[in-house]
């Protein structure tokens, strides 16, 4: 009974032959000990060409497909494809893994770069995003994560002069990135008027902020910070594959198989073309150059590597060869010689010598060879063809004997009698021929048996009788050489076969798996005399068995090398070696047979899986009792900050819209206009739904946010700077220790942290990829080191950072219910609180994680503010109900009473606490809370006189206070920031709306004044002069969408939300008149230019009323819009209205009858009109965005000169077109301030400032217009356009195959990972109440 146990015996990898120049760029380099590292397949593979030796690496288990060489140029870093695929550094001295990066990309890692000190490893993904990330590869952790670009990337370098920076380049781009805390940022290059768009393949950094790449036309792209600063024009005759830079200079090699040196200025130093040389061909494609002294390594397409000495230029070595590209099914072994012959799909035909490990022959034939075999006598070499015929050569001189075709289907399979009278040849025509040798290989007899393709034959050792097996899993057996078939099994009992290659039939029952029926096992060959078998199969496998094996499921030996399928394997003549080939990966392995005993085992390295242990956390809300909320608190829980469109998602949506919009893009785009604008001044403060952000700096400044802007505010000065870092609202803001850096944290699908400087409002570190949807508190720890954030995702986790290095210490699942707060404990940083909706939690970290305790204290009231005390147990807490919780280490001491309502901020001080509340007291206490020491209320009684507004009520509740320079800081809900004296006095500083949306906005037409009304039922009149304050505010009975100056600037028209607007008096805001036609709010309101004796209005209910404002009688209705009006403008005369309705429909009517119109297109731009707030029409439509599905543009407003037109949209996004904005996607400048839609915008009557107000942020910002010649060039800028221009380029073959290769990854590999949900654009809306407000949340 045979023994089912693995064989004793094993396999050592001894050669591999080839190279991998397909597909793959720059893999191949010198090591420090003048090694070569480069990659075959599966395979690291290091080469001593002084000794002729190889080293393996075998860490990987698919095919390798990038490689890095560290600076030190011992270690490498080497990335594969699959499914979950992985990097592996290693040390190419010992072959030896030292690191193994893994779970951050799919589908394979295209490209790997190294920084200057090695400290750090780029890599891309192939997924769709390209993901790039950036590790910290010793330890194995990811730095930062970014999407790369929508189409393939070529090749990422470091910037060797300047500390974390990247470009990274591809299919028509090039991007320059900046790594700041864990996020990774990037600009795109600008090719400008100085080169065309082009694909680039591969660049270097030098010195001075320039880099060189190689473009896909030939030519080198030379930059200089972001923009093209010169090409070098025909480098190259066509494409730049590779470009590797040194300290003499640079090399770059080409499609054009040409190897060129550079000086360090890139000045030409001399030409190497390979194609000239003794060893090349015409075709030679040049894939990898590595220059190092006097040697230049060069890999080319066709798996060869050359070695060239610079001062012998003319004679390369050729050091290695392999088969080029094309699979490769053909193996044959030399009966009496260490020979192998090979044939592949590439047409050629190999010798290789297995003691030499050297290529001595090679032939080109007419077709692609798919079998081979060697007559018993080692004379002739027969090779089947995939066309059906088969040629016979002398195995000496390579010369044809005879070329035979009786088939029209591939001959899979063909094998020489051992007496050497005839050739079995089968074929996929399900047949086998028999041909006499001696007669010159005439056909004398056929098989015909099956009714499958050939797969495997064997011979009898006496010839009498041949086996086969087919595709359908039969196993037959045929006399020879007639050819015919044997019935009777029992005549072959005594039967002796010559070899044993087929994979079916009872001695080799055990390579099957027990209870497979696949036929994914390639190729088998028996080894008689040591009693093994080895068998190929289509995951990589080779495998060893016992011979024979009979039952199935035996045990075997296997080795990793291959990636994937491998097509045959053989014994060598004498049994020392086993020859496998890989299909496609088209390399040839040697593996030196280990007979029994002789040898320890050989070690596999895999990549360990770690597990992790999860951990559950106690059900958070034990209580059920819980008492009312407060108002205020409840609304704010309610408020969830999603967005239907992120402006993450804006890159993708813009692929999937501009595949659509290809054709239009040919068309010549209006460029953007000249002049710019620039972020001078904000009125708002959000504290409606935040707390404690508000902070005195360093200097004496006070810091806060609003909408998406950080802002630093002078008091002194009256002036704001800000940090624009952010891409949507800031929902919190931590101050350091040292008061010089700020933390703040966003909404966003992945939202992030920036910590920034308050002096240079430059981004210091920007933490990413830990947070969903939105980050709610921050908190310091005292030190600075560290800072703790927390997400607004379900759980509401809470990370800790090291925010320098952008690291994550720990993270933790918080509560259920929303955190408000959360604090480090000043004394050890390593415990923390946190407070919120019914949660008090005392945690300590442990590890990567936090271990949380909740506050003992019968029922767990929600707690609003939190502080630690004068030592390191005890915490202080400020609940919703007025009270003050002072806790030790987690056991609550007492409450005390402190505000009638909610306690909303608290802050402490050397002896003592300061609180505010919703009562709109601030009060002063000793260190124990025993006594309050003072209270100050907020009332407009003692507003002192140098204020800048007025206080809108007394008492407003408290949200944020902070102490420093003297003075009391205290935000309010009413987004109020006032400054209170010890003494009492209290000086208003910045104030903004209150919450609610902001609709409604006007500029007077000759001061500089503006007017706004929203939701917040209020109308307030601001001043834009250097004074930034608020003049006048009137609180109405209901909230308004829209206003309007008369043309004298003395009367104010307000739309209200009832239906009913009113005129009021502009110095005094006192009622003129009112009416109340309507029952759906008023959208639009305007006087006609002149002496504005008629008043337009227009109503969410689809009629725009015309009335003559002498009379106060109503003279005309305009009738017939299918929807809302959304914009109204009136024509220099007076006569004419043009009007657009959410429907995108754009009416004329005639005033006063309101008798409707219709103008041609050609004649509209004609008329002159006297505003122009419209969003459709010719002349605006360049205006929509490439995704206006997912995005409406709800403002417009063209400047008094008519060179600018300014708009606002759903995304937060100011943008200036050139006007008239004619043809679709004009270019545009974008800046980005207001977080979710801008609602209005209007220029002011010198355009000299640009306002504009936000609909959810509730601020009003002030732009400054900045002419062309006066501009500095600042980095928010402007957004290059959506869509590039197609006429760039196309693609070279070799590119457009390569980008659209999808790396096919072994067997397992069916579905990448199933994406499930909706695409944002095709996502049904939450209808809203009112439909306009588009993107809300």
């Amino acid at each position: 009974m045979a023994d089912r146990t693995a064989p004793n015996c094993h396999l050592r990898l001894e050669w591999v032959y080839g190279y991998r120049g397909h597909q793959c760029r720059n893999n191949l380099y010198y090591t420090a000990a003048k090694e070569i590292v480069y990659f075959v397949a599966g395979v690291g593979v290091v080469y001593n060409t002084r000794e002729h030796k190889q080293k393996f690496y075998l860490g990987h288990n698919d095919d390798i497909i990038s490689l890095a060489l560290h600076p030190e140029r011992v270690l490498v870093a080497t990335g594969q494809v699959g499914k979950e695929p992985y990097i592996c550094v290693w040390d190419s001295y010992t072959v030896q893994t030292v690191s193994i990066l893994k779970d951050v990309h799919t589908h394979g890692i295209a490209c790997l770069a190294f920084d200057l000190e090695g400290q750090c490893l780029v890599s891309v993904g192939l997924d769709s995003k390209n993901t790039i990330c950036v590790w910290d590869w010793r330890r194995g952790k990811v730095l930062a994560v970014a999407p790369g670009h929508t189409d393939r990337i070529f090749d990422i370098s470091w910037d060797l002069y300047q500390p974390s920076k990247l470009v990274s380049c591809g299919v028509k781009h090039i991007k320059f990135w900046s790594l700041c805390g864990n996020a990774l940022t990037p600009k795109r290059g600008v090719f400008g008027k100085t080169g065309d768009l082009q694909t680039i393949l591969c660049l270097a950094c030098a010195k001075d902020e320039i880099t060189y790449s190689g473009a896909l036309n030939g030519d080198i792209y030379v930059w200089k910070g972001i923009n093209l600063l010169r090409t070098i024009q025909g480098a190259h005759g066509s494409g730049i594959f590779s470009m590797n830079a040194c300290e003499e200079g640079f090399a770059t090699g080409g499609r054009d198989g040409c190897v060129r040196l550079w000086d360090l200025n890139f000045k030409p130093i001399t030409v190497i073309d390979l194609r000239e040389t003794d060893q090349g061909y015409k075709g030679l494609s040049v894939r990898s150059v590595c220059w190092r002294g006097d040697h230049i390594l060069v890999g080319t397409q066709d798996s060869e590597i050359f070695e060239v000495v610079v001062h012998d230029r003319n004679k390369p070595f050729l050091i290695m060869q392999g088969h080029c590209e094309g699979e490769l099914w053909a193996l044959a072994v030399h009966p009496t010689k260490p020979l192998a012959m090979t044939g592949s799909d590439d047409r050629s035909v190999r010798i290789w010598s297995l003691i030499d490990h050297a290529l001595i022959a090679r032939c080109n034939m007419e077709e692609p060879i798919r079998c081979a075999a060697v007559s018993t006598d080692g004379i002739h070499l027969a090779l089947g063809m995939k066309d059906g015929s088969f040629t016979v050569l002398r195995v000496r001189d390579m010369t044809e004997v005879v070329h035979i075709k009786d088939r029209k289907e591939a001959i899979h399979e063909l094998k020489y009698s051992p007496d050497g009278a005839h050739l079995a040849v089968g074929s996929n025509e399900n047949s086998v021929d028999i041909y006499g040798v001696v007669q010159r290989y005439k056909k004398v007899g056929e098989c015909m048996g099956s009714n499958s393709f050939i797969t495997h034959m064997d011979w009898s050792t006496d010839s009498k009788y041949l086996q086969t097996n087919d595709g359908s899993g039969r196993r037959l057996f045929y006399r020879m050489p007639s050819g015919k078939e044997v019935t009777n099994r029992e005549e072959l009992k005594l039967v002796q076969w010559a070899s044993w290659t087929c994979v079916l039939g009872p001695e080799v029952n055990g390579i099957w798996p027990k209870y497979s029926d696949i036929n994914d096992i390639n190729s088998v060959d028996g080894n008689f005399s040591n009693q093994v078998l080895v068998t190929a199969d289509d995951y990589g496998l080779v495998k060893l068995f016992r011979y024979p094996c009979i039952k199935k499921g035996a045990k075997f030996r296997k080795y990793l090398g291959h990636s994937a399928h491998i097509t045959n394997a053989r014994w060598s003549h004498d049994y020392q070696w086993v020859i496998t080939i890989g299909g496609a990966d088209h390399s040839v392995f040697q593996w030196k047979f280990v007979p029994e005993r002789k040898s320890k085992e050989a070690l596999h390295i895999a990549p360990q899986e770690t597990l992790a242990d999860s951990n559950s956390e106690e059900s958070d809300s034990d209580q059920s009792d819980v008492p009312e909320m407060d108002s205020e608190i409840e609304q704010e829980t309610q408020l969830t900050y999603r967005r239907q469109v992120y402006k993450e998602d804006l890159p993708q949506l813009k692929e999937q819209c501009k595949v659509k919009h290809r054709a239009t893009a040919m068309k010549k785009r209006e460029r953007a206009p000249a002049s710019g604008i620039k972020l001078h001044f904000i009125h708002g403060y959000r504290g409606y739904d935040c707390r404690s952000n508000l902070f005195y700096t360093q200097t004496g400044e006070i810091v806060y946010h609003v909408a998406a802007v950080g802002v630093v505010y002078n008091g002194q000065q009256n002036t704001q700077r800000f940090y624009m870092g952010h891409d949507d609202d800031i929902l919190c803001l931590a101050i350091h220790p040292l008061k010089d850096f700020v933390a703040t944290g966003q909404v966003g699908r992945d939202s992030s942290v920036h910590v920034w400087d308050t002096e240079t409002l430059k981004p210091i570190s920007v933490l990413k990829g830990s947070h969903q949807l939105g980050v709610c508190a921050l908190d310091f720890s005292a030190d600075g080191r560290r800072l703790v954030s927390i997400g607004l995702d379900d759980n509401h986790t809470i990370v800790l950072w090291d925010w320098r290095k952008g690291e994550t210490l720990s993270a933790m699942r918080g509560s259920k219910d929303k955190i408000f707060v959360v604090k480090i404990n000043p004394y050890l940083p390593d415990k923390l609180i946190t407070a919120g909706v019914k949660h008090m939690k005392f945690w300590h970290k442990a590890g990567g994680g936090l271990i949380g305790r909740k506050g003992n204290m019968g029922k767990t009231e929600t707690m609003m503010c939190a502080v630690y005390g004068w030592s390191e147990e005890m915490v202080f807490s400020g609940t919703c109900t007025g009270d003050i919780c002072i806790w030790r280490d987690m056991f609550l001491m007492k409450t005390v009473k402190a505000h009638d309502g909610p306690v909303f901020s608290m802050h402490a001080l050397e002896k003592g606490f300061v609180t505010g509340g919703k009562d709109g007291i601030v009060a002063l206490w000793d260190d124990t809370f025993e006594r309050c020491l003072k209270t100050y209320a907020i009332k407009r009684a003692v507003l002192a006189p140098g204020s800048k507004g007025l206080l809108l009520e007394d008492n407003p509740s408290i949200r944020a206070i902070s102490l420093g320079h003297g003075h009391i800081l205290v935000g309010t809900k009413n987004g109020e920031i006032l400054e209170v004296d010890k003494s009492g006095p209290i000086t208003l500083l910045v104030q903004g709306h209150m919450e609610g949306e902001v609709w409604g906005l006007a500029s007077h037409p000759h001061l500089p004044l503006c007017a706004t009304v929203s939701d917040d039922k209020t109308l307030r009149i601001w001043d834009l002069s250097p004074s930034h304050c608020m003049l006048a505010v009137r609180k109405l009975r209901k909230g308004g969408r829209c206003c309007c100056f008369s043309p004298d600037g003395k009367a104010l028209a307000v739309g209200l939300n009832d239906g009913s607007f009113i005129i009021v008096n502009a110095d005094t805001l006192e009622d003129l008149v009112s009416f109340h036609h309507r029952k759906d709010a008023i959208s639009d309101i305007r006087f006609s230019p002149g002496a504005g004796k008629y008043l337009a209005v227009a109503s969410a209910d689809s009629f725009v009323d015309i009335y003559n404002v002498m009379s106060s009688k109503r003279v005309g209705v305009c009738k017939g819009c299918l929807s809302y009006i959304t914009h109204l403008d009136w024509d220099k005369r007076g006569k004419l209205l043009q009007v657009n309705t959410a429907a995108k429909e754009q009416f004329f009517f005639e005033a006063p009858r309101g008798k409707r119109q219709t103008i041609p297109a050609s004649e509209v731009e004609k008329i002159d009109w006297c505003t122009w707030t419209c969003v459709l029409g010719p002349s605006a439509e360049g205006t929509w965005p490439v995704i206006s599905e997912v995005t409406e543009v709800t403002a417009a407003c063209l400047s008094n000169d008519r060179q600018v037109l300014a708009t606002g949209d759903d995304l937060g996004y100011v943008k200036l077109f050139r006007y008239p904005a004619k043809g679709k996607y004009a270019k545009f400048k974008r800046y980005v301030a207001h977080s979710t839609h801008v609602t209005n915008v209007r220029w002011t009557h010198n355009d000299s400032l640009l306002v504009t107000v936000g609909g959810g942020d509730t601020c009003l910002m002030i732009w400054a217009h900045e002419l062309e010649g006066l501009r500095e060039f600042k980095q928010c800028d402007s957004e290059e356009s959506d869509i590039e221009s197609e006429d760039d380029g196309g693609y070279d073959s070799d590119v457009t195959r390569e980008n659209e290769i999808s790396y096919t990854i072994k067997a397992l590999s069916a579905n990448m990972r199933v994406m499930t949900g909706v695409k944002p654009h095709l996502q049904l809306k939450e209808p809203s109440v009112d439909e306009r407000q588009g993107v809300v949340r």
